[in-house]
């Protein structure tokens, strides 16, 4: 833009300034200010190439019309929301992501035209906009209010949004709101005002037109939800019988299985029952068996306690058959000489058979000794054995009926 377009606007007090069909990428000229555009009620910049507004946007306090369509916009700076004479914004055909919060400063706003944008939601302080009569958007694309509900119309979307606040919602037609101002007379320099009548009345036959299309719509879509009502009534009706008989056939499947069940359960806590009375039979068993061994081991002992006793016999009989020997040979020297050698033969006789006998004796008595020791050995082994075995069994049997 020229330096000498805004010097011109401010110099002549214009009210309208039409931009639009250039490649503008930047809205101000260098050393220049918004301010100059005080006076400008209508900014047309549509079919550019501008990527942002400038902040200062808000500064343009008497702006009434502002068409931004086909341009470059990410997104709408927040002083956006200061225009509060604005009422009409036009926005189509931007890469807009979201609308400024400060949107509820548009208190004149009659038009708000924001289809062919990346945009998915609309903020709540628009139903703070209680002017709005025609809102242009892509509703299918919406998610915030639903589609169904973008689709219903302006008057639909703004009921949302006001329960959504939890404030009361009004018709637009309840609030006066100055016309759109233009100077009437026909000899304004370059033909301005003509072109801003124009601009007016296209946009008042374009409200005519989306009312009457919206009304029809309205009708076409209130016999189709009649409709739609009246088979989903026919549908529910049908699907209640349907469920009922599956509801039916479910409990006496459920009835059947619970039977099953229980019968199931009564077999297997008698198959518990047996093999426990079965366990027990055998631990039974089991007992009997070690307190048979238990027995055993002792009657073994008892033999090796006796053994033990003879041999202690044995001993004293030694003994005593040596004293008895002692006092014959005492004996045997009192005795007639005469009789010395065929005693003392006889002695050495007896001598040697009574070593023999205590060889013998001695001998037997380590046998006996040895296999005394051996068997008990054995037997405390044998005893260890069974005692580990009967303490295996108790566990293994106590580990089954705590199992059980």
């Amino acid at each position: 833009v020229p330096y000498g377009a805004f010097a011109t606007c401010k110099v002549l007090q214009k009210k309208v300034l039409i931009l639009h069909t250039n490649n503008l990428t930047s809205l101000v000229p260098k050393s220049c200010s918004l301010l100059s555009l005080i006076t400008v009620k209508v900014l047309d910049l549509h079919d550019n190439q501008l990527a942002s507004l400038p902040a200062e946007i808000g500064q343009l306090t008497a702006l009434q019309v502002l068409n931004l369509e086909r341009n470059l916009l990410k997104s709408l700076p927040q002083s956006i929301g200061d225009l509060a004479q604005l009422q009409v914004l036009n926005v189509k055909g931007n890469r807009l992501r979201e609308l400024p919060g400060t949107v509820s400063g548009w208190r004149c706003l009659r038009a708000l035209h924001v289809s062919g944008n990346a945009l998915r939601e609309l903020p709540r302080e628009l139903a703070h906009v209680r002017s709005l009569q025609t809102l242009t958007l892509d509703a299918s694309s919406m998610s915030y209010p639903s589609p169904d509900i973008c689709s219903a119309g302006t008057e639909a979307i703004q009921q949302f949004l006001c329960k959504e606040c939890g404030i009361a919602y009004y018709p637009p037609s309840e609030y006066l709101l100055p016309p759109l101002e233009s100077d009437g007379g026909g000899t304004a320099v370059d033909g301005v005002d003509s072109t801003m009548d124009k601009y007016l009345q296209e946009e008042t036959e374009w409200q005519v037109r989306l009312s009457l299309h919206e009304r029809e719509k309205k009708m076409q879509e209130k016999l189709e939800f009649e409709r739609r009502l009246n088979v989903g009534q026919r549908e529910q009706a049908l699907l209640v019988q349907q469920l009922n008989s599956h509801k039916d056939e479910i409990l006496q499947t459920v009835r059947e299985e619970q039977q099953r069940l229980e019968e199931g359960l009564t077999r297997h806590q008698r198959c518990l029952e047996e093999e426990r009375l079965k366990l027990l039979q055998q631990l039974k068993d089991t007992e009997q068996g070690i307190a048979s061994r238990i027995q055993k081991l002792l009657e073994d002992n008892q033999r090796q306690r006796r053994s033990s006793d003879i041999l202690k016999s044995l001993e004293n009989e030694r003994m005593r058959m040596e004293q008895l020997m002692a006092i014959t040979q005492e004996e045997t020297e009192q005795l007639r000489r005469r009789e010395v050698a065929s005693a003392m033969q006889q002695m050495l006789a007896e001598t040697y058979k009574t070593k023999l006998l205590q060889m013998s004796s001695e001998s037997r008595r380590q046998d006996l000794v040895s296999q005394a020791c051996s068997s008990l050995v054995e037997m405390d082994q044998k005893f260890q054995q069974i005692l580990a075995w009967q303490q295996l069994d108790q566990n293994k049997a106590v580990s089954q009926i705590l199992q059980q």
